[in-house]
């Protein structure tokens, strides 16, 4: 064993150094380079921005605590795309903010969810996930039946994205609270699902 490799062993704050900097440049080397890359920056072709239902249902989807168990980022690993469709793009989480990819699953990922059930299915599974697959450990969420939207914030959400460069028009956001107001948040949850993942083609 060399000198300086022993020295580097023995002396704990410089070998927790030469980690911290041999990691930071491993990351800058990794990260930096995407921000000049327009592939990660730009969205898919053809994206549209939610519609305020739909933000409303995302917020929903956060405030119930989805996000716990589901994912929404499929990697690019066959047993993945058989099950789940195409991988997951960069282009698509743009103007998610914040985004949602999830680091766990306890139910399956649903980033390519939108389209691959109908509505009822939705409803009958969020009320009660048993009544649809008996064997699910998810929660029901019987009170998104009786909760209502009043729209009164969903103008001021379209703002704040729209400054974060979600490319909303003045009239998506004078239309807002009139597109939401009286709607449940069963619908709204049920609509945002709708949207995952149909801005690219759901390949199997």
């Amino acid at each position: 064993m060399s000198s300086k490799h022993e020295i580097l062993e023995k002396n704990v704050g410089l070998l927790a150094l030469c980690m911290v900097l041999a990691v930071s440049i491993g990351g800058l080397t990794q990260i930096v380079p995407l921000f000049f890359q327009d592939v990660v920056n730009e969205p898919v072709q053809g994206m549209k921005p939610y519609t305020a239902l739909q933000l409303e249902g995302r917020d929903i989807y956060i405030k119930e605590g989805c996000v716990g168990c589901h994912s929404q980022m499929i990697r690019p690993f066959r047993a993945e795309t058989e099950r789940y469709g195409h991988y997951s793009v960069a282009g698509e989480s743009v103007w998610d903010h914040p985004f949602l990819w999830g680091s766990k699953r306890t139910g399956p990922d649903l980033a390519r969810v939108g389209g691959r059930y109908s509505d009822d299915w939705h409803r009958a599974h969020l009320y009660n996930p048993r009544n649809v697959v008996p064997e699910s450990k998810m929660p029901a969420y019987p009170w998104l039946v009786e909760n209502k939207l009043d729209g009164k914030d969903t103008a001021a959400k379209l703002e704040a994205m729209r400054t974060l460069g979600v490319p909303y028009s003045d009239a998506d956001i004078a239309g807002a609270a009139e597109a939401v107001s009286g709607k449940t948040e069963m619908e709204a949850l049920v609509a945002y699902l709708q949207a995952l993942g149909t801005s690219l083609k759901n390949k199997r």
